[in-house]
């Protein structure tokens, strides 16, 4: 899954941003699911599942033609990417989030200093798509929407957010700015490696290496002792 953020301060245009580009997404064949962080209670107000809902508790809501989950305890973002299947991801908010790159929403050129962290891949300003910004990222405004849909997905990426330190940074963050840098990848993440990878629903699981290979050599143990074991490559599939 491709992933980025789109961050700024209050009156930034962060949702119209939000909504246009997935409509530009969505209209040249790409999925799109949309994170939104709030700082406030969700709208539950006056219906049954606000009279539902107890600390620690789970309600689903099914109705004909959408669904919806709530828990009654903070949730990350990246406990929930399993249940998101889609081609793009866009997270609206969440600028403590240092594992995915980012655009960021100027109101003036500060903005851009405040905001960027080393992980903006372009700037929108809704007003004026010609105003310069401080880091010289391109600026994109309604006009050139279709554009920053192809820098969407050429540019963006999501890291596990475990900061594992095993690729050489203290966190994610200081491999998502390498990326964003252009002196690395993706592929750099240890995390997601090629020797033991578990992916559910198609979706790639982030892994600490140490958990990792205790996992790993707890199942080659065990298929060592069956009959007909012999070392390898082992794929198993659970439905």
């Amino acid at each position: 899954m491709k992933a980025i953020g789109i961050v700024g301060f209050k009156d930034s245009g962060k949702t119209t941003l939000t909504g246009l580009l997935a409509d530009a997404l969505e209209k040249v064949g790409h999925t799109v699911a949309i994170a939104k962080f709030a700082h406030h209670k969700l709208d539950k107000s006056d219906r049954d599942t606000e009279r539902l809902m107890k600390p620690g508790r789970i309600v689903v809501g099914l109705g004909n033609d959408e669904a919806a989950i709530f828990w009654s305890r903070k949730r990350h973002l990246p406990d929930l990417l399993p249940l998101l299947a889609a081609d793009v991801l866009l997270v609206e908010g969440g600028k403590q989030l240092g594992w995915l790159p980012r655009v960021v929403c100027l109101r003036n050129a500060q903005d851009e200093q405040e905001l960027g962290a080393g992980l903006a891949v372009a700037a929108w300003n809704y007003r004026d798509s010609t105003s310069p910004t401080a880091g010289g990222l391109p600026v994109f405004d309604q006009n050139s929407i279709a554009g920053l849909a192809f820098l969407a997905v050429e540019r963006g990426f999501t890291l596990p957010a475990l900061d594992c330190g095993e690729c050489g940074e203290e966190d994610c963050a200081g491999l998502a700015q390498r990326i964003v840098a252009g002196s690395a990848t993706p592929a750099d993440c240890k995390s997601l490696g090629d020797d033991f990878t578990v992916t559910v629903g198609g979706a790639p699981i982030g892994m600490n290496p140490f958990v990792a290979r205790i996992v790993s050599g707890a199942i080659k143990g065990m298929l060592s002792e069956l009959k007909g074991y012999s070392p390898g490559p082992v794929e198993i599939h659970i439905k």
